[in-house]
């Protein structure tokens, strides 16, 4: 199952200056647990180049398995996100999909 979290960066703090501080540890982190890495990367700040928020998509079982996977991210205990949301995502449709849930092969 996916689970896709949204994590929004934290109010009051310079997060551009702690994501730099810890980019190579968040990098070489992902690449450690890639294979449970469905799709991650910043979401862009609408009018900018910047970003203030990111978004994981995990292939794990559970919401406890993805926290945990989101908790280890040295972004994470960077304290560099605020508001974070976890949930449970069914693709559907799509491009990477390779079509849609409801028009597959012998159905």
């Amino acid at each position: 199952m996916a689970w896709i979290a949204i994590c929004r960066d934290a109010t009051g703090r310079d997060t551009a200056a702690l994501r730099s501080a810890h980019r190579d540890r968040h990098f070489a982190y992902i690449e450690s647990i890639f294979d449970r890495v469905l799709a991650a990367g910043p979401l862009a700040e609408p009018g900018s180049r910047g970003h203030r928020s990111s978004l994981f998509i995990y292939d794990v079982v559970s919401e406890a398995e993805a926290r945990a996977l989101l908790e280890a991210d040295p972004y994470f205990t960077a304290g560099i996100y605020g508001d974070v949301s976890v949930e449970p995502w069914w693709p559907a449709a799509g491009r990477w999909l390779g079509g849609t849930i409801w028009r597959r092969s012998g159905d």
